[in-house]
């Protein structure tokens, strides 16, 4: 929100010079984002008038004017503007002047030609950033006088950053409020007057868009004066408030929309078609905007329309048939209420931003279209004439939003902030703010006016109290209390400290947004369970994510374009699925490329394999404790995994995650160069830990068997060591696989696996006979399981 310093003192009496009242705003909560002074150091500049130009002799782009200054004979000047012209008036800096940035006029010869002052664009004045050209000025400007008293100046342009709750503050009265609450002043402006009616002209109006569009006003205006021009009031206010004058029908629409808080619009009345109709979209309907751009609509947008065509998209932006040009002699003003959730987003998804869709999804008083529509006539016909016919009004009143009335305890506002609020100044603080103030015996009954959507609770009305009051004003004081400390479960791991772990591999954490485009999570294959956002931010971010890696692997190729070959990253977060409410689950994500170990001279480089992510995966699960609970399996893999080279995490059966290389099909789509290694598991199982127990060191010795066993080609080592130590129980205190072969002596599509198997009782020495024993147990569930047969 832009405005003008003197726009606002002229609606509210301010106490306080510019410095004071910007840090007032930024207490408020209505932070000053920027400052800007306007018209300073302009004493030596003088309105003036060209009365002669000729072609400077010795360039082809200087003019040499002479200009009347009012100073009795006109003064010689060199000016390179391309609109400088006979008969317009314009600034000029006479010598001696000292202009903003330090730019002191001096007598001087500009290619041979003596020139005495210096004829000035907005931006050498400091006033704007328009370079193009001199600052026309009107007609009637009186020769001689001061720029800085014919403009107002000096002056400054605040521009606040304001939240998306206060959009009362989107118009210079709603904002007068607040100022007039911190200074204990008044807001100024009068009642908006009826415009008495003189025209006839009336169009009908239907609402078929139900509890989205509750309130539509409008009014034709015939015989508007299409030369006439915007005063220089109106476009110097516009201009401080960062928008360009254009014609007087768009000037006093920008106007009202700055002063109050109502965007509206106006139409060519003469190239409307009966009724005006607001209603949603359909399928496949288009409508061609102002700036020329083609709206493609569906039925979640509003329209507003005739009975033959679409003429806008409501609460975004004007048709461009139905604009109003320069031969335009009758219009048709439209003022309306629109809910919040019927605009919000709707420009985002046509590519745009406009004031009146900032506006309208924030919330727009709905008792403002009648007051701003009569403003924007009441200006109208003071600048351009023409006949005003009735208001025309169309509405349902069950739909339109109500003031929230809301109780404040005395006690409760006391205990809140701290001190103690005069009674009185309490009931001055919501008075100011345009609230209905009730006393009651333990406090007041508040009423919110219409604007104030933000108005819903009783600690909503204890921050107008704080803000106003004064947040300076409030003590501080330490709080006072046991504190109990949460104890860490032991059987379980914390995500700080797996954190740490990462990093202690080399791995550099990431943070993504939780939103990425359809479009990219198509290229990976995810289609199903999918959570679009209702409004999104951007195409690119309009789905939740359904799982971290294509977050994850975009940082990954945004590193490897920065010349970063070895990338490591992980991030832990939430994935979504649908269902009702979204199903959320923790997960732990790796991403890993380039070589295997960083540049060093005792091992020969060689890049990261399927091995060394697995070898990652045995350390995290190994911290557990319980790494015979989780398992690989070559089959079931995800699309996007090349189908060699990865595998599918089970925890206890139930899959929980996937590791290996990215499919080439899509390292070529997303352009990542070379081969990507990624793994994605579900926190929760990660974070359990078994408790450690303490037990006596084995009294007994440990026995070690030796076997090689013959089994087909799809058969895992992980289904090889599950049979086994299941069939071995607790005798088996480890297992380790030391040779796979294939080749001569083994069939094809067959290989041989050599483990040893670790013995051991806790009561006794095991004898030969029961090694054998197992190792039979052992070969004769691999038979049963595997396919597996002893070698000899």
């Amino acid at each position: 929100m832009k405005f003008s310093e003197n726009w606002l003192r002229e609606l509210v009496e301010i106490k306080a010079d510019r410095a004071a009242l910007a840090h007032a705003l930024t207490m408020a909560g209505l932070e000053v984002e920027e400052l800007t002074v306007l018209g300073e150091s302009l004493s030596g500049v003088v309105v003036a008038e060209i009365v002669a130009a000729e072609k400077h002799p010795e360039a082809d782009r200087l003019q040499v004017c002479k200009v009347n200054a009012g100073q009795g004979e006109p003064l010689q000047i060199v000016c390179g503007a391309p609109n400088a012209r006979v008969g317009i008036k314009v600034p000029l800096a006479t010598v001696g002047a000292n202009l903003p940035g330090g730019i002191a006029i001096k007598a001087a010869k500009l290619r041979g030609v003596e020139s005495f002052g210096m004829l000035c664009s907005a931006k050498e004045l400091g006033l704007d950033n328009d370079a193009s050209g001199l600052l026309e000025l009107p007609g009637d400007a009186p020769v001689g006088q001061l720029l800085a008293d014919y403009l107002g100046l000096p002056d400054a342009a605040f521009e606040l950053k304001l939240t998306p709750n206060r959009p009362d503050c989107l118009g210079l009265v709603g904002l007068a409020h607040d100022v007039a609450a911190l200074f204990g002043s008044h807001v100024k402006q009068p009642e908006q007057a009826p415009i008495a009616v003189t025209g006839t002209a009336t169009r009908g109006i239907r609402l078929e868009a139900g509890a989205d569009a509750p309130r539509y006003l409008g009014r034709v205006i015939e015989g508007i004066d299409t030369a006439a021009k915007s005063p220089l009031w109106l476009t110097e206010r516009l201009r401080r408030s960062g928008l360009r004058p254009i014609s007087p029908v768009v000037d006093i629409t920008n106007y009202v929309m700055l002063e109050l808080g109502q965007p509206l619009h106006a139409f060519d009345n003469d190239m409307l078609e009966g009724d005006i109709v607001v209603r949603h979209g359909r399928a496949g309907e288009a409508v061609k905007l102002l700036d020329g751009s083609e709206a493609k609509v569906d039925s979640g947008f509003l329209l507003i329309a005739d009975e033959r065509k679409a003429l806008a998209v409501a609460g975004v932006m004007g048709g461009y048939d139905s604009r109003v040009t320069d031969t335009t002699r009758n219009i048709f003003f439209e003022a309306a209420h629109f809910a919040p959730a019927a605009i919000m987003g709707r420009a985002r998804k046509l590519g745009m931003h406009t004031d009146a869709s900032h506006r309208f999804e924030r919330g727009v008083d709905p008792e403002l279209p009648r007051r701003a529509l009569e403003r924007a006539t009441e200006l109208l016909i003071a600048v351009a004439g023409g006949k005003a016919g009735p208001v025309l009004t169309a509405e349902n009143l069950a739909d339109l939003p109500k003031p929230a009335t809301v109780a404040l305890r005395r006690a409760r506002l006391r205990r809140v902030l701290g001190v103690e609020v005069a009674d009185s100044e309490v009931a001055r603080i919501f008075t100011a703010l345009g609230m209905h103030v009730a006393g009651t015996a333990e406090g007041w009954q508040v009423t919110a006016p219409s604007s104030r959507f933000d108005i819903e609770r009783e600690e909503d009305l204890i921050e107008e109290v704080a803000r106003i009051f004064g947040y300076d004003r409030i003590p501080t004081h330490t709080p006072a209390g046991a504190l109990s400390l949460a104890t860490e479960p032991e059987a379980r791991i914390g995500e700080l400290a797996l954190r740490e772990q990462l990093a202690a591999h080399g791995y550099y954490e990431a943070v993504t947004l939780a939103f990425v485009g359809a479009d990219l999570l198509g290229r990976w294959g995810f289609k199903d369970k999918l959570v679009p956002l209702a409004n999104p931010l951007s195409a690119d971010l309009a789905v939740m994510r359904p799982s971290l890696l294509p977050g994850l692997v975009e940082v990954l190729s945004h590193n490897r374009a920065r010349q970063q070959e070895r990338v490591r990253l992980f991030e832990l977060g939430r994935t979504f699925a649908a269902g009702d409410p979204p199903i959320e689950t923790p997960t732990l994500a790796l991403v890993a490329c380039g070589g295997a170990h960083s540049e060093q001279w005792g091992e020969a480089a060689r890049e990261l394999d399927f091995y060394d992510l697995k070898g990652e995966f045995d350390a995290i699960v190994a911290w557990g404790g319980e790494p015979q609970r989780w398992s690989v399996h070559a089959e079931g893999l995800p699309g996007w995994l090349h189908p060699g080279r990865a595998a599918r995490v089970a925890f206890d059966g139930a899959t929980v995650g996937y590791l290996g290389a990215v499919h080439p099909r899509l390292v070529k789509a997303l352009d990542l160069g070379s081969d990507v290694h990624v793994m994605e598991l579900a926190l929760e199982p990660l974070l359990n830990r078994r408790l450690p127990a303490a037990r006596p060191v084995p009294r007994f010795p440990s026995v070690r068997r030796d076997i090689a066993v013959d089994l087909p080609e799809d058969v895992s080592w992980s289904q090889v060591e599950q049979v086994v130590r299941a069939s071995l129980g607790e005798r088996l205190t480890s297992l380790v696989l030391f040779d796979r072969y294939s080749g001569k002596g083994v069939e094809i599509g067959r290989k041989s696996l050599a483990m040893g198997l670790i013995l051991q009782d806790a009561s006794r020495t095991l004898t030969d006979i029961d090694a054998d024993q197992c190792v039979g147990d052992a070969v004769s569930a691999l038979e049963n399981s595997c396919r597996a047969k002893l070698r000899g």
